[in-house]
């Protein structure tokens, strides 16, 4: 863009205006002469502007490749590096509720009481929570429901557990304590609970969610981390400040992993061919540490679960179900954080740590989703969980 300025002679803003008088006295050579030095002298103000016009265009140009170009070689990891300010008034509500709760006392056995006027409460009531010594290959049932025909690698697995039962620091001793599960849903993103997710006594987690760069959604501690060798964090940051990992048994292969886990033995490469996902070597936490989810939480989940699905059929419960069953039974009050896929909105987020959007979960044939949603919508509006994220 060229800008045209001081092209007249009569310009009211030159220094040395041309009065009528004056000329009337010039010679047309002078007045030719004086003509030539305007002409001059703007022709050099005209390239002057065209260079400073130039520059600023490079350096518009610049600024705008660097815009699309430095975050496409430069990528973000995660979904939370996204910086986030402000919150929506319902996050505030959702928040105030939050801190309420946590401010309040905790209530003895709150959570079984409003459990037991349920119909099928009878199903998920003293529920075993980890597999004991005696009770290999108990169950007339496949895994995950049951520990049919993994005797052998069962009894391995346990002979390696120092500590296979329930650990005193999760017994009931009177004191009432409080869970929270954390799911890995979307609706976690943004939520800011992290802090207040950190003031529960149980902290239970599932697969490999993670923790670090997610703290001011998710919180920072874990108490339970619940999986199977496929969905082990790979990252040994996940497992700090973590007290339990506990296995929850697919096939008799998964017993065999925890087994080479924990004696610190790797599985030979023709065993590694059987995992559908390459599984981790090493779990940074002592033997004491490993736990084996008892089949009978998944069983009970699945039970349930059968009276809310359209139709009749195996159903394998998710491990964010089972943990809530799991929850009940180890405190007095459960409240979930991160729940609820919203299929009405296939293009909302999936997960709280990844922009994978709602519809991914069409693909999987495993789960019954709706059915899960209903069961956990009855559970929040009987009082026997409370849900810290609203989604559900």
């Amino acid at each position: 863009m060229v800008t045209m300025n001081h092209l007249s002679v009569e310009d009211p803003d030159d220094s040395c205006p041309l009065l009528p008088e004056a000329a009337e006295l010039d010679s047309p050579t002078a007045v030719h002469q004086r003509q030539r030095g305007v002409t001059q002298t703007h022709s050099s103000e005209f390239f002057l502007s065209r260079c400073v016009n130039l520059s600023l265009s490079v350096v518009l140009l610049v600024g705008c490749y660097s815009s699309l170009l430095v975050p496409a070689y430069f990528p973000l990891h995660t979904a939370s590096n996204i910086s986030q300010d402000w919150l929506q008034p319902e996050d505030l509500v959702l928040l105030n509720r939050s801190a309420s709760l946590l401010s309040g006392p905790c209530r003895p056995f709150w959570s079984l009481n409003h459990l037991r006027p349920l119909s099928w409460s009878a199903s998920l009531v003293d529920v075993p929570v980890f597999v004991q010594q005696d009770e290999a290959g108990s169950r007339d049932l496949s895994p995950p429901l049951g520990l049919q025909g993994t005797e052998e690698d069962l009894a391995l697995a346990l002979a390696s557990l120092p500590q296979p039962g329930l650990p005193a620091a999760l017994q009931r001793d009177g004191s009432c304590r409080r869970c929270v599960v954390v799911g890995s849903g979307g609706v976690l993103h943004g939520s800011h609970l992290g802090s207040h997710i950190d003031q529960y006594d149980i902290i239970i987690r599932l697969n490999n969610a993670p923790v670090p760069g997610f703290e001011r959604d998710a919180g920072s501690r874990t108490t339970i981390r619940i999986l199977y060798p496929e969905g082990a964090p790979h990252s040994a940051a996940e497992y700090s400040n973590t007290t339990m990992v506990a296995l929850v048994v697919f096939k008799s292969l998964d017993l065999a992993w925890l087994t080479s886990i924990i004696t610190q033995q790797p599985l030979s490469f023709w065993s590694k061919l059987w995992f559908w996902r390459e599984v981790v070597d090493q779990i940074p936490l002592r033997a004491e540490n490993f736990r084996i989810l008892h089949p009978e939480i998944m069983h009970q989940t699945e039970r349930v679960l059968q009276t809310y699905a359209y139709k009749q059929g195996k159903m394998v419960p998710t491990l964010g179900a089972s943990a809530v069953v799991m929850a009940l039974q180890l405190c007095d009050q459960v409240s979930l954080a991160g729940f609820g896929y919203d299929m009405q909105h296939p293009e909302a987020r999936l997960h709280y740590y990844e922009a994978i959007h709602m519809d991914a979960m069409k693909a999987q044939v495993l789960h019954d989703v709706s059915a899960e949603k209903l069961f956990l919508r009855d559970l929040v509006a009987a009082g026997v969980v409370t849900d810290l994220t609203g989604a559900l």
